[in-house]
Order: structure tokens, then C-alpha cells, then sequence
């Protein structure tokens, strides 16, 4: 009987090890160490979108990039040093915008908790608060407990996020190496109701698809001639337009029913509408309540890839520089 119950107490207690935890984030995870960490975020994410508002999107394109990277680990806070290119310094990154909110912010609560919060779950909080201030997009939960990476690299970049004209196999093996799988690949590409896109990610589509100065058959036409008013040539590099036709600083269920129209900016948006199982999520995700509820679930999700937490990593005093 007593052997019974000792096994029964270290099932329990494996259980617990294995699952209670769970990655070793947790809700309110510096309520006794920093209580005011989440609040001092909140106060500063609103004095900056109150300043401008279009700042939502590219944090939360910062925090993709992060997370597809080495995982959410703060690694693309990160400047270069005379002996190393920082993921800053990659092609895709160069126009991320952001750094001075998140730099405020950790200021503010280092003055209050030195050492204690880190720079990746500040940029995890930042996200979800610019979203939700900034667009009207939903408000999901953050569990904390990361901490910072001790490597950013340029050349990671390129083996690690899908370019903007990639397929749909290609981003469907990007999502699974990172735990994700089709919803949440198409549920996280809503991401696109917001913000801007630049002219070399998608103008392949408008004047030389195939390579042979052809248009992709798949952008609705008129769509098509809006885009090349914007971007006139190959050449531009400098021009961006808004990713969402409809409204991009209203984060909105309007981005499946643009996709729907063929009115997607990127080869990865068309791309969804090619695989069966992908397609009849995009056409579910057309209701705004059921969008709203699935975006909640997938970034919970997607923020939690590959952290770090427990001893690993460290707690950066600047989120720009290691200790």
C-alpha cells in the first residue's frame, strides 16, 4: 500500500513537472517580483500609439520575425557588434520600426525592478497592448517568464522566415518546425489587416511572375492596376502600399474577404488559397468574432515558441545590449 501511494505521488509529481508548468511561462509571473511590469508596458504602449497609431503593425511584425528566429527570445532587439551582424542588419528587418517604445518602456520599469523583466516578454506584452490599442484587434492573454537570447545573427534571417513569394509548402514547413500547423498558419497571416508592405514583396507579381514580364493570374485585375499605379517598376524599392485594401489601421476580419477577392498583396496570401484544407480556414475566418477568437488562441501560442526560461539566457539591463 505505502509503495502504492509513493508511486502515485511521484506520477503526480512528474505530471506536474511535465505539465503544470508548461513551458515555464506563467500568467502573472512577476505579480511578487515587478507588480507594475505589465501596467508600466500598458501606460507606455498608449503614449506612443496615441502619437501614432501605426506603429501596432510593425511590432507585431517585430514580433514575428523574433519569435521565427531562434524563438521569442528578444534576439532582434539586438544591435551589432564590431565582431557580429545582429538580425537588424538582415534585408527583412531593416525596415522594422518599434526599437524606441520597447526601449522606453524597459527603461521605465528598470527604474523600478532592475534586472528582472526581460526584453522578450516586454516585447511580447508590447504586441498584444499595441494591437488591442492601436487597431481595435483582440486582446489575448501573456503568459511571462521569458528570457533573453545571448545570440542574434543576420544570415539566421534567410533560413528561418518565409519570403513573401514563397508557396504554400514552403510556409507550411516554416510553420511546423516551429510547433504550428495550418490554422494557425492561416489565422497568424490575418496579421496582414494592418500595416504596410513595401514594393519589392510583391511587384514579381505585377511585372514578371514567371520571369518572363508576365502577371500573376491570380491578383484580381483591377486590384493588379492599382498596385503598379503604386509601384511603377521593378526598380522601386522605396514605395510601400497598404497590405489590407479595405482599411490597414483597422485590425478586422477584412483581410479574408480581400483574399477571397483575390486582392491579397503577397504570393504568401494568394498561397493559402491553394491548398484545400487552408482555403476553407481562410473562408471560416471571414466572420470577425470567430477571427478574433482564433487569433487569440494561435498568437498565445506562436509567443510561446522556443523561449527560454529557468537560468537559461539572461535578463538584459538594455534590450539592444548583452550584459
Amino acid at each position: 500500500m505505502a509503495s502504492s501511494s509513493l508511486t502515485v505521488s511521484l506520477l503526480l509529481a512528474l505530471i506536474c513537472v511535465c505539465g503544470c508548468e508548461g513551458s515555464g511561462l506563467r500568467y502573472h509571473f512577476y505579480k511578487k517580483s515587478c507588480p507594475s511590469a505589465e501596467a508600466t508596458v500598458k501606460h507606455v504602449v498608449k503614449k506612443y500609439i496615441a502619437k501614432d497609431r501605426t506603429l501596432a503593425a510593425p511590432l507585431l511584425r517585430m514580433n514575428f520575425h523574433d519569435c521565427f528566429v531562434r524563438g521569442c527570445d528578444g534576439s532582434v532587439l539586438l544591435n551589432s557588434t564590431a565582431n557580429n551582424r545582429a538580425e537588424k542588419e538582415a534585408v527583412p528587418n531593416q525596415s522594422l520600426r518599434g526599437f524606441e517604445l520597447i526601449d522606453a518602456a524597459k527603461a521605465k520599469i528598470e527604474k523600478k525592478c532592475p534586472g528582472v523583466v526581460s526584453c522578450a516578454d516586454i516585447l511580447a506584452l508590447v504586441t498584444r497592448d499595441a494591437v488591442f490599442a492601436g487597431t481595435g484587434g483582440p486582446f489575448w492573454r501573456v503568459r511571462t517568464g521569458r528570457r533573453d537570447g545571448l545570440i542574434s545573427r543576420e544570415n539566421e534571417l534567410s533560413t528561418n522566415i518565409p519570403p513573401p513569394f514563397s508557396n504554400f509548402s514552403v510556409l507550411q514547413t516554416s510553420f511546423a518546425r516551429k510547433g504550428l500547423n495550418i490554422k494557425d498558419l492561416v489565422v497568424l497571416s490575418g496579421a496582414h489587416s494592418i500595416g504596410r508592405g513595401r514594393c519589392p514583396g510583391f511587384s514579381e507579381r505585377l511585372y514578371n511572375f514567371t520571369g518572363k514580364g508576365d502577371m500573376d493570374p491570380s491578383l484580381d485585375p483591377t486590384y493588379a492596376q492599382f498596385l503598379k499605379s503604386q509601384c511603377t517598376s521593378l526598380a522601386d524599392t522605396t514605395t510601400s502600399v497598404a497590405v489590407d485594401p479595405t482599411n490597414s489601421l483597422t485590425f478586422d476580419s477584412d483581410y479574408f474577404s480581400n483574399l477571397k477577392a483575390k486582392r491579397g498583396l503577397f504570393q504568401t496570401d494568394a498561397a493559402l488559397l491553394t491548398n484545400p484544407v487552408a482555403k476553407k480556414l481562410v473562408d471560416n475566418q471571414v466572420n470577425r468574432k470567430r477571427f478574433f477568437d482564433n487569433f487569440k488562441r494561435s498568437m498565445q501560442k506562436f509567443s510561446e515558441v522556443e523561449v527560454l526560461t529557468g537560468t537559461a539566457g539572461q535578463i538584459r539591463r538594455h534590450c539592444a545590449i548583452l550584459n
